[in-house]
């Protein structure tokens, strides 16, 4: 496409493919009944790797912004204004945490014969989880950098949609869903992600000094999420030292990656 211009379809066409890579999750079902948590564990420490890339890229773009008609400098520079999203961010995702906390007992595989009621309830937990992903992706398109920054968001939200899904699989697959049945319910709950980027593009590029902020608050989820929880299950799963060796190697991979992008538009 059009190297400065992203457009509202991009944005949609990018969110849809990061709802579908959830259900890639599943593809392991295909060939095995049960997977072992070591190989988990690699693909929570594959998955934190690039998201912490993804942060950094975001963090140094936010930081980076200049716009000569940003009137805005004058009270808080593009660095601050990062910073600010970074906190908001963080804030967001441990907020989401404890509400999800409360409803522990609700599992997906409580679907099956729930009552309505239970089920909005269920719509709802999912939908939060994925929320913060959808907004960062149409943050992440905004702004003169936004289609190399866009792709490379969305890619690194892409893979880190796998293992989530496969961990919805084990829940579903475990309660005799079926393998088709298991990898739309993970799509499902990924649905938030095209659905959040259009509003949260749309918003950036209307009121363009507040894209450091958004690009803040998308580094600060990605950052507590990858740090705190995908690392965390990693280790468990594994160990220091293979977690630390493969999201070394994952960051590294998608810092390249990047760089590889922007030559290539």
């Amino acid at each position: 496409w059009n190297k400065t211009k992203v457009t509202i379809h991009h944005v949609w066409y990018y969110g849809w493919i990061t709802a579908i890579s959830t259900g890639v999750g599943v593809l392991p079902f295909l060939f095995i009944s049960e997977l072992n948590k070591f190989w988990m564990g690699i693909s929570n420490g594959i998955a934190g790797g690039m998201m912490l890339a993804a942060s950094y890229s975001l963090i140094y773009e936010g930081a980076s912004f200049n716009d000569d008609d940003d009137a805005s400098q004058r009270i808080l520079n593009a660095f601050g204004r990062t910073i600010f999203g970074i906190i908001i961010g963080i804030l967001f995702i441990i907020i989401t945490k404890k509400i999800l906390n409360k409803y522990d007992d609700l599992s997906i595989g409580d679907i099956d014969g729930v009552n309505a009621q239970k089920m909005i309830l269920i719509i709802f937990v999912m939908t939060l989880h994925s929320l913060t992903e959808g907004i960062g992706i149409g943050v992440s398109f905004g702004g003169k950098s936004g289609t190399q920054l866009g792709q490379f968001i969305s890619l690194s939200l892409a893979v880190h949609n796998i293992p989530e899904g496969l961990a919805v699989a084990l829940v579903l697959t475990s309660r005799k869903f079926s393998k088709l049945q298991a990898g739309l319910w993970a799509i499902f709950t990924s649905l938030p992600q095209p659905i959040m980027a259009i509003p949260a593009f749309i918003f950036i590029e209307n009121f363009v000094p507040y894209l450091p902020v958004g690009l803040g608050f998308a580094a600060g989820a990605m950052l507590y999420v990858s740090l705190f929880e995908l690392l965390v299950e990693a280790i468990d799963d594994t160990s220091f030292i293979i977690t630390a060796i493969i999201s070394s190697i994952s960051f590294i991979f998608m810092m390249l990656a990047q760089e590889i992008v922007k030559v290539s538009l």
